[in-house]
């Protein structure tokens, strides 16, 4: 992040859409908590809210203290990296060092002379780390203590998120910089490597690290009881559709906000995320089609929300037809993806390995491939898809093996599972004391609801995410 030898002048219009943008993402986390929320038993619905809402409160304050030091603090001010994997925690601890004449000193983050406060993008970037935790929160709903995912929140967060986040976008080992793999393997042009990576607002970094994370989690804590033998629907769709919605709104502020500007990439990106969400969607329904004889609604959100995932990292190299190509299969992927947990016997409750880690390995390989200018299928050569492959592959183990470890050691120590009877009753009222519905002044009971059955398999099976 150069700074230039005459003093910077504010730019204000990249300034005011940095803020939109921003309150944008932060946003997702809320309609994440809805889009989740209504795909548990109603028995769970306000601790699945609550753990993206307890993931906001403790990561957000983490993000201020060392969070953007370690993933940004060697950028500027003479900040050190450690061996490309994180910055120095203590360099900008407390975000005090960004205070300016002004009330924030100001930064051209690519450096074209667009210089937007430093407190923005700092803000921007800690709504990436908010989502990407309460993300992985989905793959173990209904069964664990509140207490001890909050604290996992806060050692995830710091030991996984942030390494990550410096060694794609804070100039580490899986960056474009000079020091970063690429580099080594196919050599630098102007100070950066021939091949740059592609991860334009988070395939790697939120995607798949919350997906792997979320698989590590998954079988460390265990099934649900009665998992694939009793049914668990979700129990409010509309709520699902809202949470789709307004996930899809806030990842306007994701993906063209990563352009850091209102300009010509920031338009395309839009489009790309737009109609690359359409097509998911369709790929999802043809699939729920062809397999169940039923389009469902949870279906149509779960297409959106892979078609998001998948275009997350490819959005600013794509053109709109490509962008299309990437989706459908994205929708069609993870329509079938979500069922590998009965195949398999793991409990991810609400699918997020099937969606998240299925699609944003897909968005981030198929950006290799469907690049405009260094794809395989635009005459790019076998560089780019080579490296979005490692890339891909490095950020999955990297984020498994850490998560795995670290829910191990919660698990010997705070415990991961809340009692049988308290699972049975409902984790609203043992944890909460609370209930997200009352009939008749009475809380509702075991979760179940009076609606129809639904008949297609995947709803029948579980919830998708």
């Amino acid at each position: 992040m150069p700074f230039a030898a005459e003093p910077p002048v504010i730019n204000e219009a990249a300034t005011a859409f940095m803020l939109i943008a921003s309150s944008m993402v932060l946003l997702m986390t809320p309609g994440l908590a809805l889009f989740y929320g209504g795909m548990t038993r109603s028995k769970s619905v306000l601790n699945m809210m609550m753990m993206s809402f307890g993931a906001m409160a403790v990561v957000g304050i983490v993000y201020v203290l060392w969070g953007y030091s370690m993933s940004f603090g060697n950028l500027q001010d003479g900040g050190s990296d450690i061996a490309g994997i994180f910055a120095n925690p203590f360099h900008l601890f407390g975000l005090s060092q960004l205070a300016g004449e002004d009330g924030a000193r100001l930064i051209d983050p690519f450096g074209v002379g667009v210089f937007i406060p430093e407190y923005i993008y700092a803000g921007f970037q800690l709504t990436f780390a908010v989502i990407t935790v309460a993300l992985i929160s989905g793959a173990i709903a209904d069964r664990v203590k509140f207490g001890t995912w909050i604290t996992f929140a806060v050692i995830w967060v710091t030991v996984v998120y942030f390494p990550i986040a410096h060694m794609v976008w804070g100039g580490g080992l899986l960056s474009g910089a000079e020091g970063g793999l690429s580099a080594k393997l196919f050599g630098v042009t102007d100070g950066l490597a021939s091949v740059l990576p592609i991860d334009f607002a988070g395939g790697t970094v939120v995607h798949i690290n919350a997906g792997a994370a979320g698989l590590a989690l998954a079988l460390v804590v265990g099934k649900r009881l009665g998992f694939g033998k009793v049914a668990m629907r979700p129990h409010n769709l509309p709520l699902v559709m809202i949470g789709a919605g307004l996930l899809w709104f806030g990842w306007f502020g994701f993906n063209a906000g990563s352009e850091l500007a209102a300009d010509g990439v920031a338009s395309s990106v839009w489009l790309n995320t737009t109609v690359a969400t359409c097509a998911a969607a369709i790929g999802w329904l043809v699939v729920e089609k062809i397999r169940d004889g039923h389009a469902t609604s949870l279906g149509a959100a779960s297409g959106v929300v892979a078609g998001l995932v998948a275009i997350t990292p490819a959005c600013g190299a794509l053109s709109p037809v490509g962008s299309i190509i990437l989706g459908v299969v994205a929708g069609g992927l993870s329509a079938l993806a979500v069922g590998l947990k009965y195949k398999f016997g793991y409990d991810d409750s609400l699918d997020v390995v099937g969606v998240h880690l299925v699609a944003g390995l897909w968005g981030t390989v198929g950006a290799g491939l469907l690049a405009t200018k260094t794809g395989l299928f635009y005459g790019g050569g076998w560089q780019q898809t080579v490296l979005q492959v490692l890339i891909a592959v490095i950020s999955l183990v990297l984020s498994f093996v850490l998560t795995y470890v670290i829910a191990v050691a919660l698990k010997a120590t705070l415990g991961w599972r809340i009692s049988d009877d308290a699972e049975s009753e409902g984790i609203d009222q043992a944890v909460h004391a609370e209930s997200g519905y009352e009939i008749g002044g009475f809380p509702a009971s075991g979760g179940r609801t009076t609606r129809p059955a639904i008949s297609t398999a995947s709803q029948v099976e579980g919830a998708n995410a």
